[in-house]
């Protein structure tokens, strides 16, 4: 079903759970966060107020990556000031780094976020990249559009027989390795454990140093927690190959960008692949002006089919939260909430 199709099914859904439950004061009421959709608010302190008034028996929230243009992150401050009410959060995304779970958890709210839909469209993008950076495609392309038809432009780097290291071998970096196993590169990964030979998808587990140490080319894909910020940084990134390219599909903050940004004006680093940067959508000036970053802006899961997918599972989580069914997919923090 094409997008705005889905788009306005769900919403006519939406609706009609809307209006049983205004008709109906003792069913939940279900607020659709989003500034295309049912939220009136025109602002953060606003919202608070109608949290008083208008959404005071709000039971559940559906929130999108767009929500924040409103609301801000849903941080400790925003948690706080939820009625007592409200006891899910539905987040339209697989990352939900914009969500305080340690104090929706603390008040007893059961965060919610949408990981299967988006793991196809992320893994195609981060293949884009992978091979765009490694074969230097930015300068070529600059080089046309200028009119100096591959002046300038260095060779890039076949895939085959190059080492990939994958920071986090989730359903994204399983989905990454299946699809660069035709490409003949060499596979390796590391997580906080090892994984099952099966959750591992034929990649050899290696330790942090040794991923940043032997690695060609290394895709991150761990979600940005207190722990992950600054995963990499200058050090980390001097401890990699001469050479090495980087992938991030994740989250911008994982990565230094300024010694990201440092490390190739250095040439230390030879390219990267970014859809996300770390203070979103303002972007390091050095990588702006950098040609051997290939850059698109946090597209990842930018496609018709993906959006529908992602919309029809956060909602079927909002359906399931009304009527006490399991929930799809609490996120990890969370999971002991509902056991």
């Amino acid at each position: 079903m094409p997008f705005l199709a889905h788009l306005r099914l769900s919403l006519q859904k939406a609706t009609r759970v809307r209006n049983y439950v205004t008709m109906t004061p003792t069913k939940p009421l279900v607020l659709f966060f989003s500034p295309t959709e049912v939220v009136t608010s025109q602002s953060r302190e606003e919202f608070f107020h109608d949290l008083t008034t208008k959404y005071k028996n709000v039971f559940a929230i559906y929130r999108t990556s767009a929500s924040g243009s409103v609301a801000g992150k849903f941080d400790n401050d925003f948690i706080n000031h939820l009625p007592a009410s409200c006891r899910y959060i539905c987040h339209n995304g697989a990352g939900y780094d914009p969500i305080d779970t340690a104090a929706c958890a603390q008040r007893g709210i059961i965060a919610t976020n949408a990981p299967d839909p988006v793991t196809d469209a992320t893994a195609d993008l981060a293949i884009f990249l992978l091979l765009g950076a490694l074969r230097q495609l930015n300068p070529a392309i600059s080089s046309l559009r200028a009119g100096k038809f591959k002046q300038g432009v260095n060779f890039g780097h076949d895939p085959q027989n190059k080492t990939l290291g994958i920071l986090g071998m989730g359903r994204i970096g399983r989905a990454i390795k299946s699809r660069c196993d035709p490409f003949g590169l060499k596979t390796i990964y590391h997580n906080r454990n090892p994984l099952s030979s099966q959750e591992a998808a034929g990649a050899t587990y290696v330790s942090f140093e040794q991923l940043l140490a032997t690695s060609d080319i290394i895709s991150v894909n761990v979600p940005l927690t207190p722990k992950t910020k600054h995963l990499i940084g200058a050090k980390e990134i001097a401890m990699m190959k001469p050479g090495v390219v980087i992938i991030n599909t994740a989250r911008g903050a994982i990565i230094d960008e300024a010694a990201m940004a440092d490390a190739l004006e250095s040439d230390h680093i030879a390219a990267v692949g970014l859809d996300v940067y770390e203070e979103e959508p303002k972007i390091n000036e050095k990588l702006l002006r950098q040609e051997r970053a290939l850059m698109v802006p946090h597209v990842g899961t930018h496609t018709t089919e993906t959006l529908a997918k992602m919309e029809s599972w956060a909602m079927e989580n909002v359906r399931r939260a009304i009527t006490g069914e399991a929930l799809l997919s609490p996120v990890a923090e969370h999971q002991h909430l509902v056991q």
